[in-house]
């Protein structure tokens, strides 16, 4: 495996900071909170509260004295709920505007939990060893490749287990994918990019000493995105 982030990643999250923090910034505050939103906005709301309460349940329900990355943290939600049962949180985006909004909603008690907010690169060596690592859509713009390629790199300062999400190829997910790269728009997000569940199981059974655990497809009217947790063997 590379020892560092692939080319492609490097621009693609070059895109999305840029897209986040200007583009969308407003529409993501939104999102994530209980403004009221669009009924496409809304499956999608309801769509990620289901994947995060997916993923925050695959994690040790006692958290505390355990480390815990979330990689693509947005606007906090999942790490403020991992940090109130106890887990010492390193919450990091790319887009340093999100991270903004996530200091400002972190709730001034925590219990004995504690996050530490990051604008960045999720795959910053600096920020340490962890228990488990938290990807929510954090890789759903990126190639099988390149998805692999950055969780070879994250699993070297794991300890226990990678949960993360990927963009399912799904007839759907595919014809959407291929109307954006004909008609694409200025004001667009990084296309999402559908990957095949077996190119990837594939993909990552090269990943030395982890094996793929659970994996859960969540739909919800425009999101779609499937969980799989890798545990350290």
């Amino acid at each position: 495996m590379a020892t560092h982030a692939p080319t492609n990643y490097d621009a693609q999250r070059e895109k999305l900071a840029e897209y986040f923090d200007r583009t969308a910034r407003k529409a993501w505050i939104d999102l994530t909170s209980d403004a009221k939103v669009s009924g496409i906005r809304a499956t999608v709301r309801a769509g990620r509260e289901r994947m995060r309460d997916t993923l925050l349940g695959w994690l040790p329900q006692d958290l505390r004295r355990t480390r815990i990355l979330d990689a693509g943290c947005g606007t906090g939600a999942l790490s403020v709920a991992a940090a109130c049962r106890g887990a010492e949180v390193t919450g990091v985006d790319v887009a340093s505007g999100l991270v903004d909004i996530a200091r400002e909603r972190t709730p001034s008690f925590i219990g004995h939990g504690r996050i530490d907010w990051h604008a960045g690169d999720m795959l910053n060596p600096a920020f340490g060893e962890f228990d488990h690592i938290v990807l929510m859509d954090s890789l759903i713009h990126y190639l099988a490749g390149d998805i692999v390629s950055t969780l070879a790199q994250l699993s070297k300062r794991c300890h226990g287990s990678i949960v993360f999400t990927f963009a399912p190829h799904t007839a759907a997910l595919g014809a959407m994918h291929k109307i954006g790269k004909i008609f694409p728009r200025s004001d667009r997000s990084p296309a999402i990019i559908p990957v095949a569940e077996s190119d990837l199981r594939q993909r990552l059974a090269s990943l030395s000493g982890w094996q793929i655990g659970r994996t859960q497809r969540i739909s919800s009217g425009f999101y779609t995105s499937q969980a799989m947790e890798l545990v350290k063997l």
